[in-house]
Order: structure tokens, then C-alpha cells, then sequence
């Protein structure tokens, strides 16, 4: 078996652009004729510079190779250019095409990628979703506490046992900050009033975004312990793993990292330094599956989990799906509410969620299909914003209005 062709779509996800603005799903061809899906996940560069870097990488590493041979692309790709460092942007890609690789092995073997991963061991996968608050006007509000928390009563009521909501922004540039009084009280308002409407059906899931001082975060987190949150949320940003460090051994609330993590070397020193006890590796950025499946390995050795994140389209989902349903250590999987609206409308059969849970696909390989059709209406992407953008401005603490009594 061979790869033989690739085709590279840069899906422009509709208004309101729930799992970032595009998607650059790929298409790897065996001279067989059997097909696999990728999805890279990449943020830093716009999809125009994208598109060639992942074909250049393509045909210097995999065309006329076997897909079976994912550690000899693996490391060819890493080393690439005589780096061997962890390169998100070479990464992105790599996971792209990796994960089509395994939508091939998968085909052609006629099983699932999680059983091909050391077999299936949830056949349910426990999932949590972010709060997507709607005004009254039908538009996000994401600073309105009283909106959160009747978006998290539906939620629960739909039956997610765990709900995401991170009121600590703005996320800018020239994060990690100091956190103004007015931003410690609103967090601690959506904790408040969240956990009132919710009551203890559900676990309170704190996310960051890594703007935080590790000061700074520490003292948040002090105020955030009452309401007992299942986890807080990349605190500082992302490199300095001695620095969220510090963060978690003051805090009693379990510390979460990862989404813009990548490779196994970057999370074996979060788990060396104690920086986090769950980890949430991106399979369409970290470096694909297989090297997911040995981070989550690195985790179990010291009895930390996983919690895989999802913030990308449903290919990038489906691959992530079939690696936390062969995981032991598995926690929970983010979902983007019952992944229907646009990310189901590109596949021709839906991700399936049922009673907030997620049921990994049991089909070969990936378990989906693009709808090539809808692809094709959407493609290809002509904006100019990037998949996710921060606030280029320095924090101005007279701009933010204290928490609504």
C-alpha cells in the first residue's frame, strides 16, 4: 500500500463561527484507491500559508509511502529541517496527515482506530461542553452571569455532567496579568450562581486561557476553592511548567492544561514538574494519535488523566473521540454542545451524543464521512481573521465593569 494523492479543503465555518472561524480538513488517496481523513489543527498562520507548508510535507515525507509506517513519518517530519524540537506549526500538520493515516489503516483493516490503539475500553465517553449563553437579541454573551447560568441548567438538562465557562478575560497579547477586583468578583459570581441553578448535578469546569500571573491566579484560585471546580484551567500561559507548578501546589482544585501543548516532551514535563494531573492533548495539533495515545500513557504512569481538548471541526473530533474510547485514564471529552449545527452538517452521519455522553463510532477507521457537497458550498475560506485571535491590547482594568450584585 501507498499514498498516491492529497487534497487539502479550508472549510470557512457559517456565523457564528462556533469551533473557530475554518477548518482545514485533508484527504490522503492510496494508489489503491482508499481514502483518509485528517484534520489540522493550527492557529498561528493564516490557511494561505497553511495549504502549501502541508503539501510541501506531504510530498517529502509520505507520498509513495506506506501509511502503516506512522513512527518512520513521525520522525522524519520532527526532524525535519535538523530541529527535532516541538514545532506547533509542524505538528499541525503532522497530525493531519497521521490521523488520515489511520482513517486508512482502520479502512483497510476493517476496524476501528481505537481498536487498532489497544481496543476499545468506553464504549461511552463522559463529555462536558462550554456555555454558549444567547441574549436576548440571539447574540453570545459570555459576561452575563445570570445567561450562564440558565445556559448550564439546559445543559445538565440534556444531561452533561459537567459544564466550562471562563469569565476571566479579556485574553490578550500581553498575557500573564494581574487579575483586576472587578474580574476576581465576576468569576466568582458565574462559580456562584452557576452552581446555585445547577446545585451538585454537574462538575464546574473553570477555564483560563492562560492570561493569568501565577500570583495572580493563585489568588483567583483561593476564591474559587468553595465552590469545589473538577478543575481550573490552564492558569498561567503556556512554557513555563515550573510556573503552573507553583499555581498547583497552593491550590486544592486539580490543575488542567494542554490544548496548545504538542509532543510527548512538552506534556512529560508538565507531569515531571507536577504542573497538572490532567492533561488536554488537541490529537489534530499535538502530533496525531499515536502520539496522543503515548502522552496518555506518560499520564496513567503517574496517575493523571486525560481530557482530551476540542475547540476544531468533527474530523479533528472523530480521531480524538477514538483515542480517549482506548484510554484507561480517561476523564472526560469537550464536546461542542451535541456537536450538531455546522459540524454536523459537513459529515454525512452526525457524531453521536446521547444523555451527555459521547458513543465513539464502531465503523472503520474514523467512522465518518465529509458531505463533499457542503465542502464544497464552504470552501474555500476568504477571511482574512485566523482560527482563534487575542486581544492585541494590553489589559485596561478601568474598561471592566464589576460583577452585577
Amino acid at each position: 500500500m501507498r499514498l498516491a494523492d492529497l487534497d487539502i479543503h479550508v472549510v470557512a465555518v457559517p456565523p457564528p463561527h462556533v469551533g473557530g472561524t475554518y477548518w482545514i480538513f485533508v484527504q490522503l488517496r492510496t494508489a489503491c484507491g482508499i481514502e483518509g481523513l485528517g484534520e489540522v489543527y493550527v492557529t498561528a498562520f493564516h490557511p494561505g500559508a497553511m495549504v502549501p507548508l502541508i503539501r510541501d510535507v506531504f510530498e517529502r515525507y509520505l507520498l509513495g509511502h506506506d501509511p502503516h509506517r506512522i513512527e518512520r513519518f513521525w520522525r522524519a517530519a520532527y526532524s525535519s529541517g535538523f530541529t527535532q524540537r516541538p514545532d506547533p506549526t509542524m505538528m499541525g500538520i503532522v497530525s493531519g496527515l497521521e490521523i488520515a493515516c489511520w482513517d486508512i489503516i482502520g479502512k483497510a483493516a476493517g476496524r476501528p482506530v481505537a481498536d487498532l490503539l489497544g481496543g476499545l475500553v468506553h464504549d461511552r465517553l463522559r463529555a462536558y461542553t462550554y456555555l454558549y449563553p444567547v441574549d436576548a437579541q440571539g447574540n453570545f454573551d459570555y459576561t452575563d452571569a445570570d445567561l450562564a447560568a440558565d445556559c448550564a441548567l439546559r445543559m445538565v438538562e440534556a444531561g452533561f455532567t459537567a459544564v466550562k465557562f471562563d469569565p476571566a478575560g479579556p485574553y490578550t497579547d500581553y498575557s500573564g496579568h494581574q487579575l483586576s477586583l472587578a474580574v476576581i468578583e465576576r468569576c466568582v459570581d458565574f462559580c456562584a450562581r452557576i452552581r446555585r441553578a445547577i446545585g451538585m448535578r454537574a462538575d464546574l469546569l473553570f477555564g483560563t486561557h492562560g492570561q493569568m500571573a501565577p500570583s495572580a491566579a493563585i489568588r483567583l484560585a483561593r476564591r474559587l476553592e468553595p465552590f469545589d471546580p473538577l478543575w481550573f484551567e490552564e492558569p498561567v500561559p503556556p512554557g513555563q511548567e515550573g510556573a503552573m507548578a507553583s499555581v498547583a501546589r497552593t491550590t486544592s482544585i486539580p490543575i488542567a492544561t494542554g490544548e496548545r501543548l504538542t509532543t510527548k516532551y512538552e506534556f512529560q514535563r508538565v507531569l515531571e514538574t507536577g504542573a497538572a494531573s490532567i492533561l488536554q492533548m488537541n490529537v489534530a495539533r499535538v502530533g496525531g494519535l499515536l502520539e496522543a495515545k503515548k502522552i496518555a500513557g506518560m499520564a496513567e504512569a503517574h496517575y493523571a488523566q486525560i481530557a482530551p481538548h476540542l475547540y476544531n471541526g468533527p474530523v479533528g473530533a472523530a480521531a480524538s473521540i477514538q483515542l480517549a474510547a482506548a484510554s484507561p485514564n480517561f476523564l472526560i471529552h469537550e464536546a461542542i454542545t451535541d456537536f450538531s449545527g455546522f459540524h454536523a452538517e459537513v459529515l454525512k452521519r452526525p457524531l453521536q451524543v446521547e444523555d451527555g455522553h459521547i458513543l465513539p463510532s464502531r465503523e472503520p477507521g474514523l467512522g465518518i464521512e465529509l458531505d463533499m457537497e457542503v465542502v464544497a458550498r464552504h470552501s474555500p475560506y476568504v477571511g482574512q481573521r485566523l482560527h482563534l485571535q487575542m486581544d492585541p491590547a494590553p489589559v485596561d482594568v478601568r474598561a471592566l465593569t464589576p460583577a452585577r450584585g
